[in-house]
Protein backbone atom coordinates (compact mmCIF):
# COMPACT_ATOMS: atom_id res chain seq x y z
CA UNK A 1 0.00 0.00 0.00
CA UNK A 2 1.65 3.14 -0.44
CA UNK A 3 1.60 6.44 1.36
CA UNK A 4 -1.40 7.77 -0.55
CA UNK A 5 -3.64 5.31 0.26
CA UNK A 6 -2.56 4.96 4.19
CA UNK A 7 -3.16 8.58 4.56
CA UNK A 8 -6.26 9.21 2.31
CA UNK A 9 -9.22 9.20 4.70
CA UNK A 10 -6.59 8.72 7.68
CA UNK A 11 -4.78 11.01 10.72
CA UNK A 12 -3.68 13.51 8.03
CA UNK A 13 -6.96 14.43 7.20
CA UNK A 14 -8.14 14.06 10.62
CA UNK A 15 -5.87 16.70 11.72
CA UNK A 16 -6.47 19.18 8.58
CA UNK A 17 -10.17 19.18 9.47
CA UNK A 18 -8.98 19.91 13.02
CA UNK A 19 -6.69 23.08 11.65
CA UNK A 20 -9.59 24.04 9.53
CA UNK A 21 -11.75 23.97 12.18
CA UNK A 22 -9.00 26.24 14.31
CA UNK A 23 -8.51 28.89 11.86
CA UNK A 24 -12.35 29.31 11.55
CA UNK A 25 -12.34 29.95 15.14
CA UNK A 26 -9.32 32.28 14.75
CA UNK A 27 -11.62 34.40 12.33
CA UNK A 28 -14.31 34.57 14.75
CA UNK A 29 -11.69 35.76 17.10
CA UNK A 30 -10.46 38.35 14.63
CA UNK A 31 -13.71 39.65 13.57
CA UNK A 32 -14.43 40.12 17.67
CA UNK A 33 -11.57 42.38 17.63
CA UNK A 34 -13.24 44.22 15.22
CA UNK A 35 -16.38 44.38 16.54
CA UNK A 36 -15.68 45.43 19.67
CA UNK A 37 -12.74 48.29 18.64
CA UNK A 38 -10.30 46.32 20.21
CA UNK A 39 -7.49 46.77 17.67
CA UNK A 40 -5.66 49.03 19.54
CA UNK A 41 -6.29 47.62 22.73
CA UNK A 42 -2.99 46.17 23.06
CA UNK A 43 -0.79 49.15 21.24
CA UNK A 44 3.00 46.92 21.03
CA UNK A 45 4.08 43.88 18.96
CA UNK A 46 4.66 40.79 19.19
CA UNK A 47 4.17 40.96 23.19
CA UNK A 48 1.28 42.49 24.77
CA UNK A 49 2.38 45.49 27.20
CA UNK A 50 5.98 44.31 27.31
CA UNK A 51 4.87 40.47 28.25
CA UNK A 52 3.37 37.49 26.75
CA UNK A 53 0.75 37.39 29.34
CA UNK A 54 -0.91 40.83 30.25
CA UNK A 55 -4.27 41.22 32.33
CA UNK A 56 -7.14 39.82 29.80
CA UNK A 57 -9.38 42.44 30.87
CA UNK A 58 -11.62 44.55 28.59
CA UNK A 59 -10.62 45.09 24.95
CA UNK A 60 -7.01 43.29 25.84
CA UNK A 61 -9.11 40.19 26.39
CA UNK A 62 -10.36 40.08 22.65
CA UNK A 63 -6.85 41.32 21.04
CA UNK A 64 -4.45 39.06 22.96
CA UNK A 65 -6.88 36.22 23.09
CA UNK A 66 -6.71 36.80 19.38
CA UNK A 67 -2.87 36.98 19.32
CA UNK A 68 -2.72 33.37 21.15
CA UNK A 69 -4.78 31.63 18.69
CA UNK A 70 -3.47 32.83 15.78
CA UNK A 71 -0.12 31.83 17.41
CA UNK A 72 -1.54 28.15 18.39
CA UNK A 73 -2.79 28.14 14.76
CA UNK A 74 0.60 28.76 13.32
CA UNK A 75 2.14 25.82 15.35
CA UNK A 76 -0.27 23.57 14.25
CA UNK A 77 -0.01 24.51 10.67
CA UNK A 78 3.53 23.78 10.91
CA UNK A 79 2.85 20.49 12.22
CA UNK A 80 0.79 20.11 9.07
CA UNK A 81 3.30 21.14 6.57
CA UNK A 82 5.75 18.52 8.05
CA UNK A 83 3.50 15.64 8.23
CA UNK A 84 2.21 16.06 4.59
CA UNK A 85 5.76 16.49 3.32
CA UNK A 86 6.97 13.64 5.23
CA UNK A 87 3.50 11.39 4.42
CA UNK A 88 2.69 12.22 0.89
CA UNK A 89 3.23 11.09 -2.41
CA UNK A 90 1.55 13.70 -4.72
CA UNK A 91 4.35 16.75 -5.10
CA UNK A 92 1.40 19.49 -5.55
CA UNK A 93 0.04 18.54 -2.29
CA UNK A 94 3.29 19.25 -0.53
CA UNK A 95 3.88 22.38 -1.51
CA UNK A 96 0.15 23.43 -0.45
CA UNK A 97 1.13 22.43 3.09
CA UNK A 98 4.20 24.91 2.69
CA UNK A 99 1.91 27.46 1.08
CA UNK A 100 -0.35 27.28 3.95
CA UNK A 101 2.25 27.60 6.32
CA UNK A 102 4.08 30.53 4.70
CA UNK A 103 0.54 32.51 4.56
CA UNK A 104 -0.20 31.86 7.88
CA UNK A 105 3.18 33.70 8.72
CA UNK A 106 2.46 36.72 6.07
CA UNK A 107 -0.74 37.26 7.94
CA UNK A 108 0.92 36.91 11.62
CA UNK A 109 3.33 39.78 9.84
CA UNK A 110 0.13 41.90 8.20
CA UNK A 111 -1.01 41.74 12.01
CA UNK A 112 1.55 43.08 13.23
CA UNK A 113 1.57 45.53 10.81
CA UNK A 114 -1.51 46.77 11.73
CA UNK A 115 -1.02 47.32 14.96
CA UNK A 116 2.51 49.10 14.56
CA UNK A 117 0.82 51.32 12.00
CA UNK A 118 -2.46 52.28 14.03
CA UNK A 119 -5.15 50.02 11.88
CA UNK A 120 -4.84 51.40 8.47
CA UNK A 121 -7.47 50.44 6.57
CA UNK A 122 -5.64 49.10 3.54
CA UNK A 123 -3.43 46.76 5.61
CA UNK A 124 -6.39 45.64 8.22
CA UNK A 125 -8.16 44.57 4.84
CA UNK A 126 -5.17 42.55 3.57
CA UNK A 127 -5.17 41.04 7.09
CA UNK A 128 -8.72 39.41 6.48
CA UNK A 129 -7.90 38.63 2.79
CA UNK A 130 -5.12 37.05 3.79
CA UNK A 131 -6.76 34.72 6.52
CA UNK A 132 -9.40 34.13 3.89
CA UNK A 133 -6.43 32.30 1.61
CA UNK A 134 -4.81 30.86 4.21
CA UNK A 135 -8.53 29.06 5.12
CA UNK A 136 -8.81 28.33 1.95
CA UNK A 137 -5.44 26.43 1.47
CA UNK A 138 -6.55 24.33 4.63
CA UNK A 139 -10.18 23.46 3.35
CA UNK A 140 -8.20 22.62 0.26
CA UNK A 141 -5.63 20.22 1.85
CA UNK A 142 -8.96 19.03 3.71
CA UNK A 143 -10.57 18.04 0.78
CA UNK A 144 -7.30 16.50 -1.06
CA UNK A 145 -6.08 14.03 1.97
CA UNK A 146 -9.36 13.03 2.52
CA UNK A 147 -10.58 9.03 1.66
CA UNK A 148 -13.37 10.15 -0.77
CA UNK A 149 -10.58 12.11 -2.74
CA UNK A 150 -8.88 8.82 -4.17
CA UNK A 151 -11.90 6.76 -4.56
CA UNK A 152 -12.77 5.74 -7.91
CA UNK A 153 -16.28 6.73 -9.47
CA UNK A 154 -18.43 4.56 -11.25
CA UNK A 155 -21.50 6.78 -12.20
CA UNK A 156 -21.39 7.51 -16.22
CA UNK A 157 -19.18 10.30 -17.49
CA UNK A 158 -20.85 13.40 -17.74
CA UNK A 159 -20.11 16.31 -19.87
CA UNK A 160 -19.36 19.46 -17.05
CA UNK A 161 -19.42 22.21 -19.93
CA UNK A 162 -18.73 25.25 -17.89
CA UNK A 163 -18.75 24.21 -14.54
CA UNK A 164 -14.72 24.47 -13.74
CA UNK A 165 -14.89 28.36 -15.24
CA UNK A 166 -17.88 28.78 -13.12
CA UNK A 167 -16.85 27.20 -9.91
CA UNK A 168 -13.60 29.49 -10.22
CA UNK A 169 -15.57 32.69 -11.48
CA UNK A 170 -17.61 31.87 -8.66
CA UNK A 171 -15.42 31.36 -5.81
CA UNK A 172 -13.55 34.15 -6.89
CA UNK A 173 -16.36 36.41 -6.42
CA UNK A 174 -16.89 34.99 -3.19
CA UNK A 175 -13.54 36.42 -1.94
CA UNK A 176 -13.68 39.52 -3.69
CA UNK A 177 -17.19 40.21 -1.92
CA UNK A 178 -15.22 39.14 0.98
CA UNK A 179 -12.91 41.85 0.21
CA UNK A 180 -14.95 44.46 -0.03
CA UNK A 181 -17.02 43.47 3.23
CA UNK A 182 -13.05 44.16 5.03
CA UNK A 183 -12.61 47.29 3.33
CA UNK A 184 -16.68 48.20 4.38
CA UNK A 185 -15.81 47.66 7.52
CA UNK A 186 -12.48 48.78 8.18
CA UNK A 187 -13.19 52.08 6.69
CA UNK A 188 -16.24 52.75 8.91
CA UNK A 189 -18.76 52.22 6.05
CA UNK A 190 -20.99 49.75 7.65
CA UNK A 191 -23.48 52.40 8.66
CA UNK A 192 -23.25 54.54 5.74
CA UNK A 193 -26.14 53.15 5.00
CA UNK A 194 -28.22 53.20 8.20
CA UNK A 195 -31.51 51.00 6.64
CA UNK A 196 -31.93 47.93 4.65
CA UNK A 197 -33.27 46.99 2.39
CA UNK A 198 -32.88 51.10 0.96
CA UNK A 199 -29.46 53.31 1.59
CA UNK A 200 -30.83 56.60 3.22
CA UNK A 201 -34.51 55.90 1.98
CA UNK A 202 -33.46 55.86 -1.58
CA UNK A 203 -32.93 52.84 -4.11
CA UNK A 204 -29.94 55.03 -5.79
CA UNK A 205 -28.44 57.17 -3.20
CA UNK A 206 -25.67 59.77 -3.61
CA UNK A 207 -22.46 57.18 -4.73
CA UNK A 208 -20.28 60.61 -5.00
CA UNK A 209 -19.80 59.78 -0.98
CA UNK A 210 -16.97 57.33 -0.76
CA UNK A 211 -18.36 55.40 2.49
CA UNK A 212 -21.72 55.33 0.38
CA UNK A 213 -20.55 54.02 -2.87
CA UNK A 214 -18.40 51.48 -0.62
CA UNK A 215 -20.99 50.33 1.01
CA UNK A 216 -23.72 49.71 -2.32
CA UNK A 217 -20.99 48.32 -3.58
CA UNK A 218 -20.56 45.50 -1.24
CA UNK A 219 -24.71 45.05 -1.41
CA UNK A 220 -24.46 44.83 -4.91
CA UNK A 221 -21.27 42.38 -4.61
CA UNK A 222 -23.74 40.27 -2.32
CA UNK A 223 -26.25 40.40 -5.53
CA UNK A 224 -23.77 38.71 -7.84
CA UNK A 225 -22.57 36.74 -5.37
CA UNK A 226 -26.08 35.02 -4.64
CA UNK A 227 -27.12 34.80 -8.55
CA UNK A 228 -23.62 32.82 -9.05
CA UNK A 229 -24.00 30.95 -6.08
CA UNK A 230 -27.87 29.50 -7.74
CA UNK A 231 -26.45 29.01 -10.81
CA UNK A 232 -23.36 26.91 -10.06
CA UNK A 233 -25.30 24.79 -7.70
CA UNK A 234 -28.19 24.58 -10.44
CA UNK A 235 -25.36 23.45 -12.87
CA UNK A 236 -23.74 20.83 -10.78
CA UNK A 237 -26.69 19.68 -10.23
CA UNK A 238 -28.28 19.42 -13.63
CA UNK A 239 -24.84 18.41 -15.56
CA UNK A 240 -23.95 16.00 -12.72
CA UNK A 241 -27.04 14.30 -11.20
CA UNK A 242 -26.72 11.78 -8.58
CA UNK A 243 -22.97 12.66 -7.81
CA UNK A 244 -23.08 12.41 -4.28
CA UNK A 245 -19.36 14.60 -3.38
CA UNK A 246 -20.94 17.90 -4.94
CA UNK A 247 -24.49 17.58 -3.11
CA UNK A 248 -23.26 18.89 0.57
CA UNK A 249 -21.01 21.76 -0.31
CA UNK A 250 -23.92 22.95 -3.11
CA UNK A 251 -26.51 22.96 -0.47
CA UNK A 252 -24.15 24.44 2.32
CA UNK A 253 -23.44 26.75 -0.34
CA UNK A 254 -27.17 28.01 -0.71
CA UNK A 255 -27.55 27.72 3.28
CA UNK A 256 -24.83 29.90 3.63
CA UNK A 257 -25.99 32.51 1.24
CA UNK A 258 -29.00 32.36 3.13
CA UNK A 259 -27.74 32.94 6.25
CA UNK A 260 -25.71 35.57 4.60
CA UNK A 261 -28.61 37.56 3.40
CA UNK A 262 -30.18 37.92 6.79
CA UNK A 263 -26.92 38.63 8.70
CA UNK A 264 -25.76 41.82 6.50
CA UNK A 265 -29.57 42.75 7.44
CA UNK A 266 -29.28 42.30 11.23
CA UNK A 267 -25.89 43.93 10.96
CA UNK A 268 -26.75 47.04 9.69
CA UNK A 269 -31.00 46.92 11.77
CA UNK A 270 -28.82 46.40 15.13
CA UNK A 271 -26.17 48.94 14.04
CA UNK A 272 -23.28 46.87 13.63
CA UNK A 273 -23.95 44.57 16.67
CA UNK A 274 -21.03 42.66 18.13
CA UNK A 275 -22.60 39.02 17.48
CA UNK A 276 -24.30 39.87 14.26
CA UNK A 277 -21.12 41.12 12.59
CA UNK A 278 -19.38 38.77 13.97
CA UNK A 279 -21.55 35.99 12.86
CA UNK A 280 -21.51 37.62 9.45
CA UNK A 281 -17.84 37.14 9.02
CA UNK A 282 -18.10 33.54 9.87
CA UNK A 283 -21.04 32.90 7.58
CA UNK A 284 -18.89 34.56 4.28
CA UNK A 285 -15.54 32.20 5.64
CA UNK A 286 -18.42 28.83 5.64
CA UNK A 287 -19.52 30.23 2.31
CA UNK A 288 -15.98 30.23 0.87
CA UNK A 289 -15.12 26.99 2.61
CA UNK A 290 -18.07 25.13 0.59
CA UNK A 291 -17.14 26.74 -2.67
CA UNK A 292 -13.83 25.97 -2.41
CA UNK A 293 -14.58 22.22 -1.63
CA UNK A 294 -16.89 22.29 -4.64
CA UNK A 295 -14.63 23.52 -7.17
CA UNK A 296 -12.43 21.38 -6.22
CA UNK A 297 -14.42 18.29 -6.47
CA UNK A 298 -15.51 19.53 -10.08
CA UNK A 299 -11.79 19.61 -11.19
CA UNK A 300 -11.53 16.00 -9.46
CA UNK A 301 -14.55 14.88 -11.41
CA UNK A 302 -12.87 16.07 -15.05
CA UNK A 303 -9.91 14.10 -13.52
CA UNK A 304 -11.28 11.28 -13.73
CA UNK A 305 -13.63 11.76 -16.64
CA UNK A 306 -10.27 12.33 -18.77
CA UNK A 307 -8.47 9.39 -16.37
CA UNK A 308 -11.46 7.33 -17.33
CA UNK A 309 -11.37 7.97 -20.70
CA UNK A 310 -7.67 7.39 -22.05
CA UNK A 311 -7.94 3.98 -20.37
CA UNK A 312 -11.02 3.29 -22.73
CA UNK A 313 -8.93 4.68 -25.64
CA UNK A 314 -5.88 2.33 -25.15
CA UNK A 315 -7.70 -0.66 -24.06
CA UNK A 316 -9.39 -0.18 -27.88
CA UNK A 317 -5.60 0.25 -29.03
CA UNK A 318 -4.58 -2.93 -27.69
CA UNK A 319 -8.09 -4.78 -28.52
Amino acid sequence: MNTRQETAGGWLHRYALLVSAATLVLIVAGALVTSTDSGLAVPDWPLSYGTLFPPMVGGIFYEHGHRMIAGTVALMTAALAVWVSRRESRAWVRRLGWLAFGTVIVQALLGGITVIWMLPPAVSTAHLGTAMLFLSAITLLTVVTSRGWHEVHREPAVSTGGLPRLAVLTTGATYFQILLGAAMRHTGAGLACPDFPLCNGRVLPDLTSRPIALHMSHRVGALVVIALVFLLVERAWARCPGIPEFRRPALLAIGCVALQILLGALSVISQLGVYTTTAHVLGGALLLCSLVVLTARVFRRIAQIDSTAEVTRVSRAIA
